[in-house]
């Protein structure tokens, strides 16, 4: 088929600000819950065993349909799938924020999880497909690479606001006036390209089985974190997580239209992306949570002062995303901006595996938290774009949600993997000094503290892994007019996505 003229779309700016908003609140549920979560456990009398559920079951249901929300967007229309996401998603949050009883809010965090799954994959893609040019193309991921970086951050501290000067429920019901804006926003100035429409049929057994693969992998993770890595539970999940996903690669090699044409993955850049990604969030999401309990329990600050203490961080991340990351991702190969980026990550962490407990803030963690921002940020934006340049229009939906199943499995594994660990490291030490301790409090909050620099040392160690294999694995050249898209095998034009009816 002869390649259409590009279509630039003069309202796409406009467009910008609702997908971010969009993004911001899907973003916001991984974390905002999280500081609530006390408040809601003591009102609706929530178990301590059924507590993690209300992260877990959000959690579950979004990382595990997303491959499903991004070819739904593809063969749908990403504008109409984007729009039934914000209405489901404030839908869901309605009835979170009205819960009466754990039963309903667990439910409603894994509708918003469903809704969410549509949502994330559709607002990626019509980024994708809207900002052809490459300079605008980068000032647009950054403003997104920001938000989908700084987000869990600022969850954190609308969290700590709404739990602690109005009630936890507005933590759900926070989300319905975003939807609202972002809805009529999207119906208003969003255009999808009718050309950019994928038409071949659903892949229902490759949605069955990395749906299912993908929610056994998370859930075995969540296990993991509650049971022991050799319970007979988690095994059994790590087992059946690993067979229905070669179960799923094998069908997607055969099915004439696959849900993940392995196209996809199998281009060395994105792959590089995808995996660089992945361990980085792994590092970032413990240590939101660790750092959370550290200065609530250790420190002594409130909801809201921990979640200001966080913002130096955000500032970070969107300085590199939006003013080194986007400046330079046009001039510069991405590798080279994330390489350094997650490295730079590293260091301000390595700065937080000092922690004490009479750490100055202004002194360590505030110089931790800036490094960490800048870095990520910087790493994050060209990662974004890259994870989504050159793809076929018809397969950007699905290239976008692997970019959030990167982040969301990453999320879920990081929480689990880094907790379990600074739990083992916290009970060794507390054994190992009771003898000598001067009092019981001092022993717990000590042996607190260095469970968290155990994991966080574990942290330092997985950004490494993320410079190292984006700095090897990923080869393209800079995102601009001439840079070569290097181990692409889809014959796409480098400066824009190219538009064809297949």
């Amino acid at each position: 088929m002869p390649e259409t003229a590009q279509f630039v779309d003069p309202r796409r700016w406009k467009a910008l600000i609702f997908i971010a908003l969009a993004q911001l609140m899907v973003v916001l549920d991984a974390t905002i819950v999280n500081i609530a979560l006390p408040s809601a456990q003591a009102d609706l009398g929530i178990s301590d065993g059924n507590r993690q559920w209300v992260i877990t079951a959000y959690a579950l249901a979004f990382g595990g349909l997303l491959l499903f929300g991004g070819r739904i967007a593809d063969l749908w229309g990403r504008k109409r799938t984007f729009i039934v996401g914000l209405a489901g998603f404030a839908a869901a949050s309605a009835i979170g924020g009205a819960a009466l009883n754990s039963g309903v809010l667990l439910g409603a965090r894994a509708l918003q999880g469903v809704f969410g799954a549509l949502l994330a994959p559709s607002a990626l893609s019509l980024l994708a497909v809207m900002f052809t040019d490459p300079k605008e193309r980068a000032k647009a991921f950054g403003v997104f690479g920001a938000i989908a970086g700084g987000g869990g951050a600022v969850g954190l501290i609308l969290g700590g606001v709404l739990t602690e000067y109005m009630d936890w429920r507005w933590t759900f019901f926070v989300n319905i006036p975003f939807a609202i804006v972002a809805g009529i926003g999207a119906v208003a100035v969003i255009r999808d390209p009718v050309e950019s429409r994928n038409t071949s049929r659903l892949d229902v057994p490759g949605v069955l089985l990395a749906t299912s693969g993908l929610v056994s992998l998370v859930y075995g993770f969540t296990r993991a974190e509650s049971d022991g890595w050799s319970a007979g539970l988690t095994i059994g999940l790590f087992v059946a997580a690993a067979v229905l996903l070669i179960a799923f690669v094998a069908v997607e090699s055969r099915v004439k239209a696959p849900l993940l044409p392995l196209r996809v993955v199998t281009d060395r850049n994105r792959g590089g992306v995808y995996a660089s990604l992945g361990l980085a969030i792994i590092g970032m999401f413990g240590l939101f949570l660790f750092l959370t309990y550290y200065m609530q329990v250790v420190k002594g600050y409130s909801p809201v002062r921990t979640g200001f203490a966080f913002l130096p961080m955000v500032a970070g991340m969107i300085t590199g995303s939006t003013q080194i990351g986007a400046r330079l991702m046009t001039r510069v190969p991405a590798r080279l901006l994330m390489g350094p980026g997650f490295l730079v990550a590293s260091v301000g962490m390595l700065l937080l595996t000092q922690i004490d407990l009479d750490t100055s803030y202004p002194t360590l963690i505030l110089p931790g938290f800036l490094l960490l921002g800048l870095g990520m940020g910087t790493a994050f934006m060209p990662a974004m774009s890259l994870a989504t340049h050159g793809v076929e229009p018809r397969d950007a939906g699905v290239a976008s949600a692997m970019v959030n199943t990167s982040q969301q499995v990453g999320g879920a594994i990081g929480t689990a993997l880094l907790n379990t660990i600074a739990a083992s490291a916290t009970t060794a030490y507390a054994k190992s000094h009771a003898a000598g301790a001067p009092s019981r409090t001092a022993l717990e909050l000590q042996s607190m503290v260095h469970g968290y620099t155990a994991a966080i040392w574990w942290a330092v160690g997985i950004l490494v892994l993320a410079a190292v294999i984006a700095i090897t694995m990923v080869n393209a050249g800079h995102q601009g007019g001439g840079g070569a898209v290097a181990g692409s095998d889809e014959g796409a034009a480098e400066d824009a996505i190219p538009v064809m009816a297949h």
